[in-house]
């Protein structure tokens, strides 16, 4: 060779990237990682949102989750691990959830751990708002090892909420519940912005191989149990008593009604895994078993009290004889589910572009719900669903750069998937799918898909019972002011089965200027038919189209809404999303201790041969050694490494989002003053994370935007229109790795392994501003109903042992 010397760069086991056509979204090693400052995997996707939120508009949003590329049952298993058991991190576009027999709603994380690690964690948090009046406290202990295929986490944890008021906020009151008697009971002080809760829960996993070599299986299994304890206040008891000559008074008495909820929540899972041949078997099942009991005040009868001031025998304005308590409604709900689902995953099929990939899926869900509500009379109920599903997905190479089949075009890529469900109280629904990716390079790629599925209503949307909730504030738009009446909730059983369609556009650019560094923009254009929603904001329009769920009295004040679900005839939206992520190293490289280092150890662009994953692990800020020893917990002890930094800012821009209410009825403009919700739809959002980590400090920064939306009135003499204002929210983290200040571990060895984080949420104190035309806020959005909590402050300590 003449002294020449080749260094070839190896993939992880279970890495994803290089395996498959689409292009990582963003790709972290243990370096990177340690930057953010996370205290779990579950703290590390929640700073990552901004790369894993999906911009499709389906789903729900929370990611696939995938370990060494493989499915899990839950994501339970791994919440709970602490990042230095990462090796790497690859986040991928919705399209590869597919592979793994998931609807292509979601973007997908794959997890590659360690192949040894080991460490106990015990770590407290507190936090509170700037204006007090409410506090969180919480704590969590947690064991972890990993050895090979082999592992083992049981974690314990428990928080604390304290009670917050209306009354400490100095929220002013809807007219009809503020007393005229000065002495009376504060309504401010008998209702909560904050439940007072309680909770505690355990998590397990155990995970091992099945037998050796290459064709061993694998078994996980993992149990979860939690409590929660909830106290909330709704109020007092109002009458309003009428003298014999006519005056009035509008009285309070009695304790404040109150709401107490006690949930506890069984889970389970498991996998199995196993090669078969060229083919991969998984087989998921993950349960849950959920009790909810509610105990909620009913309002005193305060029909003796009105009748005696008729008469004249009670004072309207003197002291109110004592009223029996009407004792306490009960609500108590059981849920059970279970979600099984076996994949097939294998490529039977050579083509001279390479080989084509096959996944088969068959699952089975069933989903059960038992009530009963004394408020209600319709007595116990009693709802369950099985989903029986079926699909395919394959993925055809046609063209190839490496396998040089029509090289110059570069790398195209087919997909196609189809799918069936038997739901048992619902019927038939299919969904299908086609998408093209196209790389002309290494650095770039374009991707297309068109998406059809169909979709039931949910359970609890067809089947929940009837129950009326009295005195609930509401804006009129039509009269232009706040009204307390009787809100009706529960299923709607008419609800029909919902069509979409959708198209997605993409591109990925790896920027070569910048560490890792890639450009992501994405359009989206979705299309739906008789589409099941919440009863939308009543508007004028909304009034219009479901006149028979409005009641208003004879001088046209609002009585009360049936806001049980509704069908929508269509709705269609677009929108571009774009964004980039950017990085890169802080300070020089460290001193290699032999010729070469381990790829991606200290060094800009080791990403993209797995990291830190070389031997040693590279001496990263606040990393805990690679894969290489067992028993490497712990994040302190290695100044001197390189530094990372590292920005994240995607863009939504929304073109176009209108409703049909109902055949021939109105289109509703979303964008232009018509909503469904409580605040229309803002046409630009931005999301942020950025930090840096050098010499075990830390800083993160993330954020969000949304512009001003706002919502017309009727026009009619009294209406108004409402302006949303504009939203901009910043939270701030700052964190010291303390085993790295040697001040710190000379004085004391308590201080190895130790991080000490203060945070500050929504830095700029910022609630969202809502005023009518007169400039004037209404009562139903005072800014501390909208969050109650405005600029919080916390600090949290975290020990390794």
């Amino acid at each position: 060779m003449g002294g020449e010397i080749v260094v070839v760069a190896t993939r992880l086991q279970g890495q994803l990237e290089g395996t498959i056509p689409q292009q990582p979204v963003v790709t972290l090693d243990e370096q990177d990682v340690a930057s953010y400052g996370a205290t779990s995997i579950a703290d590390l996707v929640t700073a990552l949102s901004p790369q894993t939120s999906s911009g499709r508009g389906r789903g729900g949003g929370f990611p696939v989750i995938l370990v060494n590329g493989r499915r899990i049952a839950n994501f339970r298993e791994i919440r709970n691990f602490p990042p230095e058991a990462i090796r790497r991190v690859e986040v991928m576009p919705e399209e590869v959830a597919l592979r793994f027999g998931y609807p292509p709603n979601q973007r997908v994380i794959n997890f590659i751990l360690k192949d040894h690690y080991s460490a106990r964690t015990v770590q407290v948090q507190y936090q509170q708002p700037q204006r007090g009046g409410t506090s969180t406290i919480g704590g969590q202990a947690s064991l972890l090892t990993i050895n090979g295929p082999r592992r083992f986490n049981v974690t314990l944890n428990g928080g604390h909420t304290t009670l917050l008021t209306e009354a400490e906020r100095g929220v002013i009151q809807a007219a009809g519940s503020v007393p005229t008697v000065s002495g009376d009971p504060d309504s401010a002080a008998a209702r909560s912005l904050v439940a007072r809760s309680t909770n505690y829960g355990g998590n397990a996993t155990w995970s091992t191989a099945l037998g050796q070599g290459a064709s061993a299986a694998s078994l996980s299994l993992n149990a979860a149990l939690t409590n929660t304890k909830t106290f909330g206040l709704s109020g007092l008891n109002t009458v309003l008593l009428t003298a014999p000559g006519g005056a009035t008074a509008l009285r309070t008495f009695g304790d404040p009604l109150a709401r107490r909820t006690d949930t506890t929540t069984l889970e389970g899972g498991a996998v199995l895994a196993k090669p078969l041949g060229t083919w991969r078997l998984s087989v998921t099942a993950d349960g849950s078993h959920a009790v909810s009991t509610s105990l909620i005040d009913r309002r005193a009868d305060a029909s003796a009290l009105a009748a005696a001031a008729r008469a004249g025998t009670l004072a309207i304005t003197g002291p109110l004889p004592a009223v029996a308590s009407s004792g306490t409604d009960r609500a108590h709900t059981v849920s059970d589910s279970l979600t099984t689902l076996a994949t097939m995953i294998g490529q039977p099929i050579h083509l001279p572009a390479g080989d084509v990939s096959t996944t088969f899926k068959l699952g089975f869900a069933y989903t059960s719900i038992a009530s009963d509500d004394t408020r209600t009379t319709a007595g116990p109920t009693h709802l369950h669903r099985g989903d029986l599903s079926a699909g395919i997905n394959v993925g055809i190479p046609l063209t190839s750069r490496r396998n040089d089949v029509l090289a110059a075009v570069g790398d195209f890529n087919l997909n196609f998937s189809a799918g069936i469900d038997r739901l048992s109280d619902f019927g038939t629904l299919t969904d299908w799918s086609a998408g093209l990716t196209w790389s002309p390079t290494e650095r770039l790629s374009f991707g297309a898909s068109y998406i059809v599925n169909q979709s039931a209503p949910s359970l609890a949307n067809l089947g929940n019972p009837q129950v009326q909730t009295f005195n609930v504030p509401v804006y009129d738009f039509t009269r232009g002011e706040t009204a307390l009446v009787t809100v009706i909730s529960g299923g709607n059983p008419a609800l029909v089965r919902e069509t979409q369609r959708d198209i997605k556009l993409s591109a990925n650019w790896q920027v070569p200027i910048l560490r890792n560094s890639n450009l992501i923009v994405e359009y989206f254009r979705n299309r739906s038919s008789n589409v099941t929603a919440a009863f939308p904001l009543l508007t004028p329009a909304i009034e219009a189209a479901f006149p028979g769920r409005v009641v208003r009295d004879p001088n046209g004040r609002l009585v009360s809404i049936d806001q049980r679900p509704v069908t929508l005839f269509s709705e269609k939206s677009s929108r571009l999303r774009y964004g980039i992520n950017i990085g890169g190293n802080i300070g020089p490289a460290p001193a290699r201790r032999g010729g070469f280092g381990g790829f991606g150890g200290g060094g800009g662009g080791g990403r993209r041969f797995g990291g830190s994953g070389g031997s040693g692990g590279g001496g990263g800020p606040g990393g805990a050694g690679g894969g290489g020893g067992f028993g490497g917990g712990g994040f302190g002890g290695r100044g001197g490494g390189q530094g990372r930094w590292n920005i994240g800012l995607y863009h939504t821009i929304q073109f176009t989002n209108a409703v049909v209410v109902a055949p021939g009825g109105p289109l509703l403009d979303l964008l232009h003053g018509d909503a469904l919700t409580g605040g229309g739809v803002a046409r630009h959002t931005l999301e942020l994370d950025a930090g840096a980590f050098y010499k075990g400090f830390g800083v993160r920064l993330s954020g969000t935007y949304a512009s001003a939306t706002h919502v017309r009135g009727s026009g009619a003499p009294g209406s108004s229109d409402l302006r949303f204002g504009s939203l901009t929210k910043i939270n701030l983290r700052l964190f010291s790795d303390l085993g790295q200040q040697k001040a710190l571990t000379d004085t004391s060895s308590f201080f190895k392994n130790a991080r000490l984080s203060v945070f500050v949420n929504n830095l700029l104190d910022q609630r969202q501003r809502v005023t009518d035309a007169n400039g004037i806020v209404p009562l139903s959005y005072q800014p501390d109903l909208i969050d109650p909590l405005g600029r919080v402050f916390g600090i949290e300590f975290r020990k390794m042992f």
